[in-house]
């Protein structure tokens, strides 16, 4: 152990569970072996695959008393080969939100106070797609499309050189080999520097603690997505880590009623993902900035 290099934030962590120690606050009924083994929670990225059953069946049952709901969490790694990348075909999109709506339910997202939403739709009079300073996030017409406007959905872009990775002080969010960007909540210190450097607005602070109606929560979960998050950290899209790492689309590519949202391997030549790019009027978000994103517009129509 003489030769182990320290973070700051293990240095923080030992000091902090020696003031508790010393203050006896660890051996009152408050704080429990449970609460200390998660205090002393090693990074997701360095535990062993028994550590991370044991966090696994901790939460799980911590979940189950919280909500009365039984839930599997998942920490199925990536799968070699595979490059996550996301299409959206804004000649289609009619702005309807339901992707916003799955969203929100396939994700555990609170659902008021705060309302928490991971996606956002936004509002542009045709012709003006260049300038996203003035679309509008919140329209509420009777009907949609609307005559003379179009609809930009914009989510996290899981950059291949992701700025808000760079500026995290703990290493709580990283980018996996199969290129989607996660957050492991337990390390998330709530410091917001990621939203800060995300330049598409992409991250959202949980402000308060996540309210779930209980018929409404999901339980089959991924460690690195959908389960229930705790006040005072950072969310984001994960392109349903929990889904496409089983096979499954993410729920608001399968939500979309207009075949808006197109999803797949970009590392695979025959994809619907590829062929789109290399085929189709296509442009990222920003992509002056270097941050390389996995989201692509495009124009089928």
């Amino acid at each position: 152990m003489a030769d182990k290099l320290y973070t700051r934030r293990d240095v923080v962590k030992v000091i902090s569970f020696s003031l508790l120690a010393g203050s006896g606050l660890l051996g009152s009924s408050c704080v429990n072996k449970e609460a200390t083994e998660e205090f002393l929670q090693r990074h997701y990225l360095e535990m062993t695959e028994d550590e991370k059953k044991r966090v696994v069946k901790r939460l799980e049952e911590r979940y189950r008393k919280d909500y009365g709901v039984k839930f599997n969490i998942s920490t199925e790694a990536a799968k070699k080969g595979t490059l996550w990348g996301y299409g959206l075909d804004l000649s289609r999109c009619i702005g309807c939100r339901r992707c916003v709506y799955a969203c929100v339910r396939e994700n555990n997202n609170s659902r008021h106070d705060p309302q928490v939403h991971l996606i956002r739709v936004l509002r542009l009079k045709k012709g003006n797609l260049i300038n996203l300073e003035h679309s509008e996030h919140y329209y509420n017409p009777e009907h949609v499309p609307e005559e003379g406007f179009i609809y930009m959905p914009v989510q996290c872009q899981h950059c291949e050189n992701p700025p808000c990775v760079k500026v995290c002080p703990v290493k709580a969010t990283w980018k996996e080999p199969d290129g989607l960007v996660v957050v492991d909540y337990n390390w998330c210190i709530g410091c917001r520097y990621c939203m800060a450097a995300c330049p598409y607005k992409g991250r959202v602070f949980n402000w308060a603690e996540p309210k779930i109606p209980k018929e409404e929560i999901n339980g089959e979960v991924h460690y690195l997505g959908n389960r229930p998050r705790m006040k005072n950290v950072v969310e984001k899209c994960t392109f349903c880590i929990q889904r496409v790492r089983s096979g499954r689309y993410p729920a608001c590519v399968e939500a979309c009623p207009t075949g808006t949202r197109k999803f797949g391997n970009l590392l695979d030549q025959e994809s619907e993902i590829r062929y789109l790019i290399e085929n189709k009027r296509v442009f990222r978000l920003k992509e002056d900035l270097n941050t390389e994103p996995k989201f692509y517009y495009f124009f089928s129509l």
